[in-house]
């Protein structure tokens, strides 16, 4: 149902995007980078977040860091992951294929600045073998979401 959920919201939303399906684990951000041939900092993975009372889902790159200092600022309270049975009771994504589109009922939805960093990004799309390359802003207006800075990058030195 999930990645049936994403490809109807697709169809709705943005009919000019199509669901990448390798066939091949793109479950971790590593798996995904391999199966799309591209750099892993592309992928733009989701995180499932309780924020105080509420649930939220955080769109990054996928060598971002969450910051939990950030977070709290921006956010009002430490973030807390959430546990894979709930993750897929919100979403009807399982984890690993979690996005923020064809949602059962609406989430807040928040894009990390990381992702600005490219023209374009590789979130899930409902499966554990399922994408969609988009630009960082395409996702961020197709999900209604609020753009945040709570993530920290790699430190990368030569």
């Amino acid at each position: 149902m999930s990645a049936e959920s994403v490809r109807a919201f697709l169809a709705s939303h943005a009919p000019d995007l199509t669901v990448i399906d390798n066939g091949v684990s793109t479950a971790t951000v590593l798996e995904a980078a391999a199966a799309l041939g591209v750099e892993p900092a592309r992928i733009a993975k989701t995180l499932s977040l309780r924020i105080g009372d509420h649930v939220v889902l955080v769109c990054a790159r996928g060598d971002a860091r969450l910051s939990n200092g950030k977070a709290k600022a921006a956010l009002g309270a430490k973030p807390r992951m959430l546990g894979a049975e709930e993750v897929e009771t919100l979403t009807s994504h399982p984890v690993g294929g979690v996005c923020p589109f064809g949602l059962p009922s609406p989430l807040p939805v928040y894009c990390d600045i990381s992702l600005k960093d490219f023209a374009s990004v590789f979130p899930a799309a409902g499966s554990r073998t399922a994408s969609v390359e988009v630009t960082p802003d395409r996702l961020a207006d197709l999900t209604g979401a609020q753009w945040v800075d709570i993530c920290t990058l790699p430190d990368i030195t030569e």
